[in-house]
């Protein structure tokens, strides 16, 4: 009941200070409880403050919707992705039998998980929706470990504060901060609809970010590094792209 006041306070401190004294003040209201993200500087950055602070004390435990498998979609959509070169036809040749996920920073444990290990962890799945920033959606049903399973076996250090991954590709990387990088329905994924994941959708492991649009949920992820700070967010959207 402690924690609800308290929650219940800072949110209508947020929306009492956005509405009265504007963006500025409630963004300084939550720097003071740590919820500012990495992209809060510039003209939108008090706006993105308010946004990702009033959902991290509204949604922090809360699912993303999930639909029957009646209402999958029949043709999901691909989004086209650049050339992955030679040595990607190499693991797909080996069928990604030396595709590796290494996971360092503020873990007691670093080191790296081949597929077959990740998919010895437990297995969870989900019917949810992936939703692009360029209009389209599908519905499908997503496979894999939690993130926060591996997070755990690599013994994430308390002081941790995000999560920042990265693809196969060159220059693809994002970050999650630790709600997310824990929460449940956050896949380490490798299946799709009841078969492996295809490399059109990101197989051999894609981050599933049930809870975020699209461009979250990054293809081919190699490595992660969980760590306390992250650098201004340039990527050209938004840092926090709750849904």
């Amino acid at each position: 009941m402690k924690e609800l006041t308290r929650r219940k306070w800072i949110t209508t401190g947020l929306a009492t200070a956005a509405g009265a004294s504007g963006l500025a003040v409630a963004a300084k209201l939550a720097s003071h409880y740590g919820l500012v993200p990495p992209d809060s500087g510039g003209i939108y950055g008090p706006g993105e403050t308010m946004t990702y602070a009033t959902h991290r004390m509204l949604t922090q435990h809360s699912l993303a919707r999930e639909f029957s498998r009646s209402q999958i979609s029949a043709q999901p959509f691909a989004n086209e992705v650049a050339p992955l070169g030679d040595d990607f036809a190499g693991h797909q040749k080996a069928a990604f039998a030396n595709w590796r996920l290494k996971i360092d920073g503020l873990v007691s444990r670093p080191g790296e998980f081949s597929m077959d290990e990740i998919k010895s962890m437990p297995r969870h799945s989900h019917i949810t929706m992936i939703q692009c920033e360029e209009g389209w959606s599908y519905i499908a049903e997503w496979i894999g470990a939690p993130l926060s399973y591996a997070l755990e076996k690599a013994g994430a250090l308390p002081q941790a504060k995000y999560v920042i991954y990265r693809s196969f590709q060159r220059d693809w990387i994002d970050s999650i901060d630790m709600a997310d990088a824990m929460h449940s329905q956050t896949l380490l994924t490798y299946g799709m609809n009841g078969s492996e994941l295809p490399v059109a959708f990101g197989g051999p492991l894609r981050l599933r970010v049930a809870r975020q649009i699209g461009y979250k949920s990054v293809k081919y992820i190699t490595r992660m590094t969980v760590t306390d700070k992250l650098e201004p967010y340039q990527s050209g959207y938004a840092w926090y792209a709750g849904i």
